[in-house]
């Protein structure tokens, strides 16, 4: 296990520098750029004695785009690993100080959209894989397709229109309310909570079918086999069976399934954050991409890589967890 460890890390260094690198280039070759932005606002200053050019070439050699995307990127990764990501364009703030400032709330949204995720899908697809082809089966099939087919941005607007517009439960933008900040600590965390009821249940709906899928065939495969006839041959009770014998065979599939939480969770949801509006990673993330702010898109980027191969060496350890045949190999 040590020896595999080592050569995965080995790996996920490899992938996380060639990754960056992409990320870089492409960064690097977007027709618009946030220093043109910067250095036309400055030539207008009536108080300024350059030029836009002047202020261009000074911007560019400041930030190194004014070598080539090789030298840059790798002036870039000394700075990185020293962990100096330096500071925003867009915001006008330490890039890691502006992570920490929204993260939480991507965090927070996630974390509560999984838990609810594994307490609902998980039950119903054992349930669809036990009754197959019975009317339960079908609701539950159902429902799934609907939440896997439905496209955010149409679910978030449904969702609005009925909760903010027609009943007036909730707002339509927003993580606070109008007085937020003549209100209690503890009335301010309500307020929060109360401002991220539809994200959570618009990524809820999105993400139960997905799941509820997968352990159905999954538990439908493990259902089928040879060790489950076997144990109900000798008596078992059927509680017995599936929650002791097929449920922890179901547990395999999923834990690769289930191996992207920790980026996601931190990676933010873009498009629902964008719809409602809240401050997070994935909102405030692309509110700098499009504005070509490098520093911010590439720490982000590389962030969520990195986590990406740390959340595949821990599903690849759980393997061993709950598969003792992987011990043993």
């Amino acid at each position: 296990m040590r020896n595999f460890i080592i050569r995965r890390v080995l790996l996920g260094i490899f992938i996380v520098f060639f990754g960056a690198m992409i990320i870089y280039t492409v960064i690097r070759l977007l027709p618009s750029s946030y220093v043109e932005q910067i250095a036309r606002q400055r030539a207008s200053n009536p108080l300024s004695t350059k030029s836009y050019q002047e202020w261009l070439d000074q911007l560019n050699e400041v930030y190194r785009l004014n070598v080539g995307i090789i030298p840059g990127y790798f002036g870039w990764l000394g700075n990185a690993v020293r962990g100096d990501f330096g500071e925003s364009w867009h915001y006008g703030i330490p890039v890691t100080e502006k992570f920490n400032q929204v993260v939480w709330y991507s965090f927070i949204i996630n974390i509560i959209t999984f838990l609810v995720q594994l307490l609902i899908s998980i039950p119903l697809g054992i349930i669809a894989a036990r009754k197959q082809y019975s009317r339960a089966d079908y609701a539950i099939t159902i429902f799934a397709l609907a939440g896997i087919s439905l496209p955010t941005f149409f679910l978030a607007t449904i969702l609005k229109y009925v909760f903010s517009i027609q009943l007036g439960w909730f707002d339509l933008y927003g993580l606070t309310g109008r007085y937020h900040s003549s209100m209690t600590s503890f009335q301010q965390v309500l307020d929060i909570a109360y401002h991220m009821v539809l994200p959570i249940v618009t990524l809820m709906m999105l993400s139960i079918g997905g799941l509820m899928r997968y352990t159905r065939t999954n538990m439908l495969e493990v259902l089928n086999s040879d060790y489950i006839r076997t144990a109900r041959a000798k008596g078992l009770s059927e509680k017995v069976v599936i929650n002791k014998h097929a449920f922890r065979n179901t547990l395999i599939p999923l834990v690769s399934y289930m191996s992207f939480l920790l980026p996601s969770m931190f990676g933010g949801a873009q498009i629902t954050e964008t719809l409602y509006q809240i401050p997070g990673i994935g909102y405030i993330s692309y509110q700098a991409m499009i504005r070509g702010d490098i520093p911010f898109a590439m720490f982000y980027t590389t962030f969520l890589i990195l986590l990406t191969q740390i959340s595949l060496l821990i599903a690849d350890i759980m393997y061993a967890v709950v598969d003792p045949r992987v011990r043993v190999n």
